[in-house]
């Protein structure tokens, strides 16, 4: 049974999110039709650009993303503290690059509210899009709406654009976390669009990557394919709600050597190469791959340990949510 949003975002137990978005009857509306030959793939970088806006705007970090032919992925990170510290005038200016404001705000933006009643409703006004400004719905829906309306636009065209609602996970741990955004990273890859994280287009770590090369070298990002999506950053050991607690280097290693290992049927297979990260952190190799294939196939609306399960369900009023059996095998360690 369908679930409502609010049932599956849960900002006290984590501010980490996996959501997907798929394409109406799984057509290649963002990539090329080898059934009719149309080419699409033009709009994948249409869903790059949007993200980037989005994500300068919305108090909402993009841990990993990857935009295939006829769906996309993303990790997001919640920074609720953020839209906190914004003043009034800031939330306006956020909120305004998105959408009109109202006749109340805009003789406020021009001093003219002088009453009490005035005053106390673009308070409420303004505490409303504070909110939104952290609510991954409303990232969400300004990102699919627009490339709705411009692909429809294109076909000239009406109708849906995307399957139903996005789809929705809570990631409630670290291991969660990163072997979310390592499956992310690799859906080309599984998929043979790319041999190599350098050449899969369109995904966080080639993104990375070349942000990365690009310092090293001292040299401008300017030359990538499509604007640069504003990532988390690595932060090497800090809490897991301050941000992701390991080096870049090393989750470039990660990525590497998981995408070595990956077989799915034989498809996008790259030969094995086990690096010292793997030591490292610690990493049971059996369950680690388990835990990276389990996305392509779990709809289960939290993913952790599961005492986190628990403990999501008491917070939330429930006696039992899906995937306990699951997470007794893939996070026995938590």
């Amino acid at each position: 049974m369908t679930q409502a949003r609010s049932s599956q975002i849960s900002i006290s137990d984590t501010p980490y999110y996996h959501c997907m978005g798929r394409c109406v009857r799984q057509a290649f509306l963002c990539g090329k039709d080898n059934v009719t030959g149309k080419d699409y793939s033009h709009r994948r970088a249409w869903i790059v650009d949007k993200i980037h806006e989005l994500s300068h705007i919305f108090a909402i970090d993009v841990c990993a993303y990857a935009i295939m032919s006829n769906h996309y992925h993303l990790v997001l990170k919640i920074d609720h503290n953020k839209t906190q510290q914004f003043s009034n005038e800031q939330v306006i200016e956020q909120w305004m690059k998105l959408f009109n404001g109202n006749v109340l705000i805009q003789r406020y933006l021009n001093g003219e509210c002088s009453s009490e009643a005035e005053l106390d409703k673009v308070q409420e006004t303004i505490e409303l899009w504070r909110s939104r400004l952290c609510d991954i719905s409303w990232f969400m829906r300004c990102l699919n709406e627009n490339i709705a309306r411009r692909a429809n636009a294109e076909d000239k065209c009406k109708g849906r654009f995307w399957e139903g609602r996005f789809k929705s996970q809570a990631l409630l741990n670290e291991q969660a976390v990163l072997s979310c955004m390592v499956y992310v990273d690799l859906n080309p890859i599984r998929a043979t669009m790319s041999d190599t994280l350098e050449d899969s287009d369109f995904t966080s770590i080639q993104q990375r990557i070349f942000t990365y090369s690009d310092r090293q070298n001292k040299r401008s990002s300017a030359e990538n394919r499509t604007k640069a999506i504003k990532l988390a950053s690595f932060t090497n050991g800090s809490n897991i709600k301050e941000g992701i607690p390991y080096s870049l280097k090393d989750y470039f290693e990660l990525a590497d050597w998981t995408g070595r290992v990956i077989r799915d049927d034989k498809r996008g297979y790259i030969p094995d190469k086990e690096p010292s990260i793997v030591h490292k952190l610690g990493i049971n190799t059996e369950i680690w791959m388990d835990t990276i294939k389990e996305y392509s196939k779990s709809n289960h609306a939290f993913i952790g340990s599961e005492r986190q399960l628990k403990e999501v369900c008491n917070s939330k009023g429930k006696k039992w949510l899906s995937g306990m059996k699951k997470s007794r095998r893939l996070f026995v360690s938590i």
